[in-house]
């Protein structure tokens, strides 16, 4: 049997980690295990993250608003009978799939447009964010040929958003937890959240038609995924609101572990990315001789600009430079991860590369999916700044508006003598 000074010297010995006073790896491992169940790591790249890929998806649909019945609707080239036989073979989830009704279509597109805005905005971004994904997934499964690269980059995305706390920083949310934090700190009672419940019991019965009709919705185990969240959503309004600390802390703890989890998926799927695009391009001949870039500058459909086009292709050195500086940056990239400095100028680089083709060669959905995407590895103080730069621009245009909608208005008391500026909304 263990004596009591010997158990305390192993104890000791483990939380010192030998000589040198380093940790043991026990001690690392509970540290590691902590850090990823205790919090949701990167609130504010999940959060320009969110913003970024609603915004993208918001503007495709506004942009392809007089196009959609020739893209995903009834008037497509791709019939519904085609994209059922389809779905048939790959299984691909789409509630467009249910009826070829013109109603039922722009039911659908409308959904999508909406779930779009509220994510953007952060408004109940657990029930929002699935919304968001199977508008996404029944649009672009309905016709699978009309994308630009920037689709998958989305379909991907749209998964993955489900899973994480996107809405910590930057949202409705937010502000919604911060009020009720202050009413419970001053001893309120809280206000009652009948949205909330409406919006589960609503998605419930949309749930109930999609396993209605699974037989043309897609995959099974889709069905499934969208019973499991509506059923956590649920348990997690019941458990925060008439459960123990203890049944809190442990859902707490699992909404960490799938955003942390969904998070890194997501940083992993922005280098594989990068990495097979890269790889692949060096394995080309015009990519390897320096001329690929001039090919599409010479193609009617990339040349929204043409005298740019025709500027940019003229110069031999500078198209050489850019074809053999897009491989090197896609193939380093995964690399630099190591190395904050060269992380951050490599990002900026490509950040730039997307702005320029979706300029260049008009392809903006695809540029803005791939910035959306590379922002989940923007530093944390300048997404702090950039949030600080911009609350101080709203709070001095509302000031301005709120000054000049009220010119007549006279300050009297204390607030009159004391020369102060006007007060905005949340000041």
């Amino acid at each position: 049997m263990t004596a009591p000074h010997d158990l305390a010297r192993a104890t000791e010995a483990g939380e010192a980690g030998g000589r040198g006073g380093k940790p043991g790896f026990d001690r690392r491992l509970a540290r590691a295990v902590q850090t990823v169940t205790a919090r949701a790591l990167g609130p504010y790249q999940t959060a320009i993250v969110r913003i970024g890929f609603s915004l993208t998806w918001l503007a495709f649909l506004l942009r392809e608003l007089p196009h959609r019945h020739e893209l995903y609707g009834p008037d497509g080239p791709w019939s519904f009978e085609l994209a059922r036989r389809l779905v048939a073979d790959n299984r691909a989830f789409s509630v467009l799939l249910w009826t070829d009704g013109r109603l039922w279509f722009e039911f659908v597109y409308g959904v999508a447009a909406l779930s779009a805005v509220l994510l953007l905005l952060g408004w109940r971004t657990r029930a929002v964010s699935v919304v968001f994904m199977a508008g996404v997934l029944s649009l672009l499964n309905r016709s699978v040929f009309v994308g630009d690269g920037g689709d998958n980059v989305l379909h991907l995305a749209s998964i993955y958003l489900v899973l994480t706390r996107c809405g910590q920083v930057w949202s409705l949310d937010a502000r919604r937890a911060a009020r009720r934090a202050r009413v419970a700190a001053a001893g309120a009672p809280p206000r009652r959240d009948l949205a909330g419940p409406l919006l589960w019991t609503v998605l419930g019965g949309f749930l109930l038609a999609a396993t209605w009709f699974h037989d043309v919705t897609g995959e099974w185990w889709v069905v499934v995924l969208l019973w499991v969240l509506w059923l956590g959503h649920g348990l997690w309004w019941l458990v925060s609101r008439y459960g123990t600390g203890e049944a809190r802390v442990l859902l707490d703890v699992l909404a960490n572990l799938a955003h942390n989890a969904a998070l890194l998926v997501l940083m992993a799927e922005v280098c594989l990315i990068y990495a097979t695009a890269g790889w692949y391009k060096v394995q080309g001949s015009r990519w390897q001789d320096g001329t690929a870039l001039y090919y599409p500058l010479h193609l009617d459909y990339f040349t929204p600009w043409p005298a740019l086009s025709e500027l940019l292709a003229s110069g031999g050195v500078m198209v050489m430079l850019l074809t053999y500086g897009t491989v090197v940056v896609q193939v380093a990239f995964p690399f630099t991860l190591l190395h904050r400095g060269a992380k951050n100028v490599l990002l900026v680089v490509m950040m730039l590369e997307h702005a320029g083709i979706a300029v260049i060669l008009g392809l903006p959905v695809f540029s803005l999916a791939m910035i959306s995407a590379d922002a989940v590895f923007l530093p944390t103080a300048f997404l702090v700044a950039a949030g600080a730069g911009a609350a101080r621009g709203r709070d001095r245009l509302l000031g301005r508006i709120r000054s000049r909608g009220v010119p007549g208005q006279r300050r009297t008391g204390e607030a009159a003598g004391s020369g102060a500026g006007p007060r905005t909304l949340v000041g």
